[in-house]
């Protein structure tokens, strides 16, 4: 097994684009773009970029790629790569962030290893531009191929330099956000792409522990003996199926100074290390997907690491439930009624609806530990991929404005989430003749029956609920994005905790 990612050295030059060294130059280009910025690009190429705009062999669509070379004299960099950047009016934040995933993945599918990147002026602020292309850079040195035998060395990107107009002293800060933003999730990334043997709760624990570690994070570890004290009957009641004992991670984070007084983030991620559904047992195909469905948990590890390595201003408590969902002669039964840790009884009428119970426990034990304000993240329902297909999260929360709150960090990481609905009438489908509530009630409004069966763990604190179902995993290869783990959460939770001052009274 060879490493699966690698952070490029990245540094910001802001010297002339012919005396730029690389193996490759990334030139941005927009559609319709006369070269403006560049008037010499053309020329060097010998009228190369005109022909090729005349035969429409490159438009400049967005995440279109052309390669074209330098004339000789002149420019240190001979080979060029035009990546396309679609209309003006189109830009974003995320589209920058996507060049700079396009540009890796290209410039080290043609086996290079050092990369010179133009940034293109934009209406986007520089600060925002510089930490969207560096968070896109990272993300592409990544290759989740690692246990193929006879997998070829991995080209990585060594070195990466960015040019831009200005020195200024915020652009350096920038970078190193992104680049640590980036490094983050592909943490997330690789945990969410190990396959179950491998990746096994106590495998995760001592996995986290490292992150922890380099982080300066501190981690505490629940075994099943400490769960059990703690009277965590959901938790330990998705685990006892299988012969792998559960674990809680519990990350904290302290700042060091001006942290947001009286207030305290609880992330909570669903850290379902495998998930067959147990006695609901799921279909064979595709089962073998179900290794991802830690995602949230590694969310949250890969958040935490982010927020302490920049010295987020709010005090943060991270917890990860990790077991796995098996059918084991001790597996629940679809009718058992099991005690939540707040003493609420659950009767289990689908042992798929795993993820609600281990979320429960968890949610009340950042509520003990004295979080003010909660996010849960989890790969909860088939329900919510259904709703609002594969690229979009659901959002659900209360109240409105925390809600509201972690949507604009979501939009600002560039992971895209929607508000869903999560009204109390979705409790009528969760009564119980027997229990104080059902984990599964009926498969309509799965999505939002599902986030009010969280929400019935919250205490009535501050909430969101980011279902991850869809967005998770990537089905097939896109220029900015190899297919698989996407490590999508990471980067909302951490621009969230950023924004901490802002939270106001919720």
């Amino acid at each position: 097994m060879h490493s699966v990612h690698q952070t490029p050295a990245l540094t910001l030059v802001t010297r002339a684009t012919h005396e730029l060294d690389a193996d490759i130059l990334v030139v941005p280009v927009f559609e319709d773009d006369p070269f403006s910025d560049e008037a010499g690009l053309d020329a060097a190429t010998g009228g190369e970029l005109t022909r090729a705009r005349a035969r429409s062999e490159f438009k400049g669509e967005a995440y279109e790629v052309f390669s074209a070379s330098a004339a000789p004299g002149g420019w240190i960099t001979s080979r060029l790569l035009l990546v396309g950047l679609g209309k003006h009016a189109d830009l974003t934040a995320d589209r920058l962030r996507r060049l700079g995933t396009t540009a890796g993945l290209a410039v080290r599918q043609r086996r290079a290893t050092k990369m010179a990147l133009l940034m293109p002026s934009t209406t986007v602020a520089d600060p925002t531009a510089v930490q969207a292309l560096a968070e896109g850079i990272v993300l592409s040195n990544f290759d989740g191929a690692s246990y193929k035998s006879n997998q070829p060395k991995t080209t990585w990107l060594d070195t990466v330099t960015i040019r831009t107009s200005s020195a200024d002293p915020a652009l350096a800060q920038a970078l190193d956000r992104g680049r640590i933003l980036g490094e983050c999730t592909n943490i997330a990334r690789s945990l969410s792409n190990e396959p179950g043997n491998a990746l096994t709760p106590r495998a995760f624990a001592e996995r986290a522990g490292s992150v922890a570690a380099a982080a300066g994070l501190a981690l505490e570890v629940l075994d099943e003996h400490r769960i059990a004290d703690l009277k965590m009957g959901l938790l330990l009641g998705v685990a006892q199926g299988s012969i792998e004992p559960p674990r809680m991670m519990v990350l904290r984070y302290e700042p060091k100074t001006n942290a947001a007084p009286g207030v305290i983030l609880g992330l909570v991620g669903k850290g379902i290390t495998f998930d067959t559904g147990g006695i609901s047992i799921k279909p064979a195909d595709k089962m073998g997907r179900m290794k991802d469905d830690m995602s949230g948990g590694a969310a949250v590890l890969g958040a935490m690491a982010a927020i302490a390595r920049l010295g987020a201003p709010v005090r943060c408590i991270g917890i990860i439930a990790a077991a796995e969902n098996m059918p084991g002669g001790r597996a629940l039964k679809p009718g058992d009624v099991i005690t939540s840790a707040e003493g609420k009884t659950v009767e289990v009428t689908n042992t798929d609806c795993e993820g609600h119970l281990v979320l429960g426990d968890a949610l009340w034990y950042a509520r003990q530990l004295g979080a003010t304000h909660l996010v849960d993240v989890a790969t909860l329902t088939g329900g919510c991929v259904v709703a609002l297909g594969l690229h979009t999260t659901g959002l659900f929360g209360s109240p409105t404005s925390w809600r509201d709150q972690v949507q604009r960090a979501s939009e600002r990481a560039g992971d895209r989430s929607w508000p869903m609905p999560d009204f109390e009438d979705f409790l009528e489908q969760l009564k119980s003749d027997i229990a104080d509530i059902d984990n599964f009630g009926t498969r309509w409004g799965s999505a939002s029956v599902g986030a009010v069966f969280v929400k019935e763990f919250t205490g009535g604190l501050p909430w969101v609920h980011l279902d991850i179902a869809g967005p998770a995993w990537a089905e097939e290869s896109k220029p900015y994005q190899a297919k698989g783990a996407t490590g999508v959460g990471v980067r909302t939770l951490a621009e969230l905790a950023f924004a901490a001052a802002s939270w106001g009274k919720l």
